[in-house]
């Protein structure tokens, strides 16, 4: 008490994780009021179900990372893009970092040869202006998501998310490579998750072999793929940085306007 650290006495904690892993995650409270003040403060819990949090977190304006060794052009949505992930981009070519809330239209005029889809908080729901844009993408320049990011480029195709009874958090979940076969040690982050079977235009590539749901997916008729997890993780496991070299290969072989 004297160093301000939390502790919980008298409590059947068994019975509490079996319900939590019978019932999944929810709002809870402790403490040393009665019982109807610590219902009433573990029901005022904020959800994030519905609430458009990329907007806290967006860059306000473009800005660019210059090139550490390739000659491509690529385009980052920042959806809550992270520093680590730049600097993989960067070591394929100029980054422009856009704001959530850029256009299509605007995005073709920068004439990038990918588009990259980042990470970022919340629930994709209340993301339709990012999922139009990227619908209108589609088909036009190679695209690559990750995390919230391929929840966004799955919403675009049409698929379905859902809540999680669980979220994925850690730098230790198993996904297997569908293409592969191997096992991949990942790093992830989220609560939300792409529908299995909820697009019938995609392959499935990648699965959480904990719960079974998807992981990744790639587009069969466009230039597109995305991911669920970290590929860049640092600290954490290094497994999926092939994926940086997937998506050159994937501007390599659909070159935008001829080049």
């Amino acid at each position: 008490v004297a160093h301000g650290v939390a502790g919980i006495a008298g409590v059947d904690t068994r019975r509490l994780t079996r319900h939590l892993r019978n019932e999944g995650a929810m709002p809870g409270a402790f403490g040393t009021a009665d019982q109807a003040t610590l219902t009433a403060a573990a029901a005022s819990a904020v959800s994030t179900d519905g609430v458009d949090m990329v907007a806290g977190v967006t860059c306000e304006q473009a800005y660019t990372v210059a090139s550490t060794g390739g000659g491509r052009r690529i385009v980052a949505y920042d959806l809550g893009i992270k520093g680590t992930i730049l600097r993989h981009l960067s070591a394929l070519g100029e980054v422009t970092v856009v704001p959530a809330s850029t256009t299509a239209a605007d995005v073709l005029a920068m004439a990038p040869d990918g588009v990259f889809l980042s990470n970022g908080p919340g629930d994709p729901e209340p993301l339709e202006h990012v999922r139009t844009a990227v619908g209108q993408l589609l088909d036009e320049v190679p695209l690559f998501g990750i995390c919230l990011g391929h929840q966004v480029l799955a919403g675009a195709l049409g698929g379905e998310t859902f809540k999680l009874p669980f979220g994925h958090h850690g730098g230790n979940h198993p996904v297997r490579n569908l293409v592969t076969g191997s096992v991949e040690i990942t790093s992830q982050n989220h609560n939300y998750c792409v529908a299995d079977g909820s697009i019938p235009a995609v392959d499935l590539t990648h699965v959480n072999l904990n719960d079974q749901t998807v992981e990744g997916i790639s587009c069969q008729s466009v230039p597109a793929f995305s991911v669920q997890y970290h590929p860049e993780a640092g600290p954490g496991p290094h497994d999926s940085r092939y994926l940086f070299d997937d998506f050159e290969r994937l501007m390599e072989s659909h070159p935008v306007g001829g080049r």
